[in-house]
């Protein structure tokens, strides 16, 4: 149903068909074809909208027998992905996934894709028939896509090693879609994200630099969101997307908690991260993020609030804010490895005092009787060996626990 609204489509009827077994040729027995059909003429029916994958000669029967446009689920989910692409790479992924899966159903197009075609050139080869030169086009459009998709891969590699030279944390969003990921990556980094409630909202990637607690900048990225049987060709198509994912640093599982379906939710997403081999690592960690904790009554959310204290899942509102705070916190504390320093400078020496606050976290200070400035301060190796260069005077030691 999310998936036909989602689309604009007017439903003017939505039934579950139990199934015995599955017929091959229309999926449905006979008797329930014909009753689908009656209904399809009662109600003036233009889409029957099956919640299944359906095989090309399922899908050319059915239309057949009931006049009408038929779709299954996956037919759905690109329509709405082709509506909802606004980059060239999310255009791209898109249309490949479209083709993978449209190559397999010229069957059920028009009988002309049998005639022969003669000739020589580009009209294809003597007795090629059009459905074979259909066919061919769409293998070599599919070869380009995949192409120019490695050089989105690989454009979006070189962007990924740039960043850890800075270097920056990254934070990776995941969940299933309409959870409530592009409202929290809005709260968390004041971006203006499109967060409309759904599905789908939010396709092409989007990444902004989110200020953590102590003053360590990270990066936090928000990805298109998953779906119970995520067909096989769009998880295949926005692997170069979900790579920001496999990189991450940290990824936040966001789950809506106050759907009524959020258990098997977090089954749907769990299992497309092990397609992607996102797993708890040493150098990776998942944290669940309970969502939209503002629409669950007084006893639900003393019962969230309680779960979320024993399996250690953050329990927060994108909407109100509430929980944000300390979701901020908690991050700066696991992504924040960086050693602190104990620096001694002249209380003259203000370019010195300017390059750590500038590249550094400074995180205490004190004028000594002395007059010198005692500092407390993270920086990286990197950053901490560019400031001896250039500050050789200064007094650096590694801070006392």
């Amino acid at each position: 149903m999310g998936l036909s609204l989602a689309l604009d489509l007017e439903v003017v009827e939505s039934r579950i068909v139990p199934l015995r077994e599955r017929t091959p040729a229309t999926l449905f027995g006979k008797g329930k074809v014909e009753e689908l059909r009656l209904l399809c003429e009662a109600e003036e029916v233009d889409v029957v909208v099956i919640d299944d994958a359906l095989t090309p000669v399922q899908q050319r029967n059915l239309e057949k027998a009931w006049n009408v446009k038929v779709v299954d689920r996956t037919g759905v989910i690109l329509e709405i992905f082709g509506r909802r692409a606004r980059t060239k790479e999310g255009t791209l992924q898109v249309e490949l996934a479209r083709l993978e899966y449209e190559r397999s159903r010229l069957v059920r197009t028009w009988t002309h894709l049998e005639r022969q075609r003669g000739g020589t050139g580009n009209t294809g080869g003597p007795g090629e028939t059009q459905i074979e030169l259909d066919r061919r086009q769409i293998a070599d459009r599919i070869i380009l896509m995949k192409r120019q998709l490695t050089d989105v891969r690989r454009t979006r590699s070189l962007h990924r090693s740039a960043r850890k030279k800075v270097p920056y944390p990254t934070i990776a969003l995941v969940g299933y879609t309409n959870a409530g990921k592009s409202t929290l990556f809005n709260r968390l980094t004041a971006a203006d994200v499109m967060a409309e409630d759904m599905l789908f909202a939010t396709l092409d990637p989007t990444l902004r630099t989110v200020k953590l607690p102590g003053g360590r900048p990270a990066i936090l990225s928000d990805t298109v969101g998953f779906i119970s049987d995520l067909p096989h060709e769009l998880v295949d198509a926005f692997r170069a997307t979900l790579e920001e994912v496999q990189e991450a640093d940290v990824v936040l599982h966001v789950r809506d908690i106050a759907n009524p379906d959020t258990e098997s939710q977090k089954r749907d997403v769990e299992t497309v991260l092990r397609e992607l081999k996102v797993t708890r690592e040493e150098d990776r960690r998942i944290i669940e993020v309970w969502n939209k904790a503002d629409m669950l009554s007084a006893d639900d959310r003393d019962d969230a609030e309680g779960a979320a204290r024993r399996s250690g899942a953050a329990l927060v509102s994108a909407v109100t804010g509430e929980g944000c705070e300390a979701l901020l916190r908690r991050l700066a504390e696991l992504v924040d490895v960086t050693p602190e320093i104990d620096i001694i400078l002249s209380n003259q020496n203000g370019e010195a005092l300017a390059w750590l606050y500038r590249h550094g976290r400074v995180m205490g200070r004190h004028d000594s009787p002395e007059g010198d400035l005692h500092l407390r301060v993270r920086l990286d190796g990197q950053a901490l060996g560019r400031f001896e260069r250039l500050f050789p005077d200064a007094a650096v030691t590694e801070a006392a626990e």
